[in-house]
Formats: C-alpha cells, structure tokens, sequence
C-alpha cells in the first residue's frame, strides 16, 4: 500500500498530539482526585490551634479549621477592593488578629461587606470586643483574574484599600510579621459581616476522564479515516 506524502504527514502530526492531549486529561483527572483528597482530609482533621511556630505552608494547611487565641488590631484594618457578592460591590475586611504574647498576626477574613454609594466614604468597620478567642479555617487570600501593576499597595490612613493581598507588604506597613494565608471568621461568631465562605470549584476528575476519551476516540477515528482513505486511493489507482 501506498500512502499520499500530504495526508500523512498531516495525520502524523495529528495523531501524537490527539493522544497527548488524552494523556494529559488523565494525567488531570489524578491530580484533581489528589486535591480532592487532600481538602476532604483537612476538613475532617482535628482544629488546629494557631501558634506563631506554625510554618507556612497554606497548601498544607488549606482548608483546616484553626483556633486563635489573641486581640484584634482594631485601628488598622484593610479592605480588599472590587469583591462582588450577588451581583453587587463591595470589600472584604482583612483585620490582623494578633496571636496572644507573640508579635506576630494572621489576618481575619470578616467578610463582605457593600460599598457606599459615596466611594470616598468608607465603612465603619468597628469590633465590639478586641480580645477574643476566633475560630474559622485557613485559605488562600481572595484572587483576582488580573493583577495590575501595583495592585499590591495598600493606600494611606486606615481603613486600608487594597486590591491584592502580598502579605509581605501588608506586614510592612502594620509593622509586625503575619501568616502567608488568611482565616475565614466562622459564621456563627460575632464581629463578622456576610460570610459564605465556598471550597473551590473545580473541574471534576470524571469531567477529565470523559475528555481524555474523547480525544482518544478522536485519535482513533482520525486514524480509521487515514486507512480508509488510503485503501481508497489505492484501489483507484489499481483499477485505472
């Protein structure tokens, strides 16, 4: 049998990338089904009592329910910007809660809260009781799809608005050290505003798996075509 240099070529070109692509889904589908296993292992593990010894690793502790035991910073809060809840605007408010006879913080996810209608003026963010024991679970700090450059620098005065959280930065202008990652202020405790804290959403393993067996059966019927039309062109060369 001969084959037609042009289709050929085309197919095997087609041909490894089609199976890549399928063994690139499966190679997703484990990894989703890892991640999955890990949150649901971190949420059934016993609470975790914060202490400035604790390293930071916010993959490894994502998702833990956690225990502090310290004061919030009440005169130095921060806001994160351009936080939409049900369709509307607003901030989330990042309070630095600092860890009883340590000089470090982790900052508390409050929750959202609206904008005013006058963008200058900005909420009242007062906490009835600074000293207070808190419980929440530990997260990443909210993403943005774009940084933008500065997007990190927090403004003047307090409140602060900032549109991404760097906590490095943040330490900076507090004055004092904090954790790589933030904790969620549970529902059920005071001094928090709307919280509807969600694990995240990703793309199910058995979602990768279906689309790994579509690129295969891709490949296949990409390679079913080739011999078809092969067999074809040589039986009309044959009869001429």
């Amino acid at each position: 049998m001969k084959f037609k240099i042009i289709p050929t070529l085309v197919y095997l070109c087609l041909l490894p990338m089609l199976i890549a692509l399928g063994m690139w889904q499966l190679d997703r589908s484990e990894q989703k089904r890892a991640f999955l296993k890990e949150q649901e292992q971190a949420l059934a593990t016993e609470t975790l009592h914060l202490s400035a010894t604790i390293e930071h690793n916010t993959e490894a502790l994502r998702y833990r329910n956690v225990e502090v035991t310290g004061r919030y910073d009440v005169a130095h809060q921060f806001l994160i910007d351009n936080q939409i809840s049900d369709g509307k605007a607003g901030y989330f408010v990042l309070t630095p809660f600092i860890l009883t006879g340590e000089t470090k913080a982790v900052l508390v996810n409050r929750g959202w809260i609206p904008l005013n209608q006058n963008r200058s003026i900005l909420p009242d963010l007062q906490i009835n009781k600074a000293e207070a024991i808190i419980a929440g679970r530990i997260n990443h700090f909210p993403s943005v799809g774009i940084k933008l450059a500065g997007a990190e620098i927090p403004t003047e005065g307090w409140p602060s608005v900032v549109q991404v959280v760097d906590s490095d930065v943040l330490a900076k202008k507090l004055g004092y050290s904090l954790f790589q990652f933030q904790i969620e202020l549970a529902k059920e405790l005071p001094d928090g505003y709307k919280r509807e804290w969600h694990t995240s959403t990703i793309m199910q393993p058995e979602q990768h798996t279906a689309y790994a067996i579509q690129w295969f059966a891709l490949a296949l019927t990409l390679t079913i075509l080739f011999i078809w039309y092969s067999f074809k062109n040589n039986d009309a060369k044959s009869k001429k």
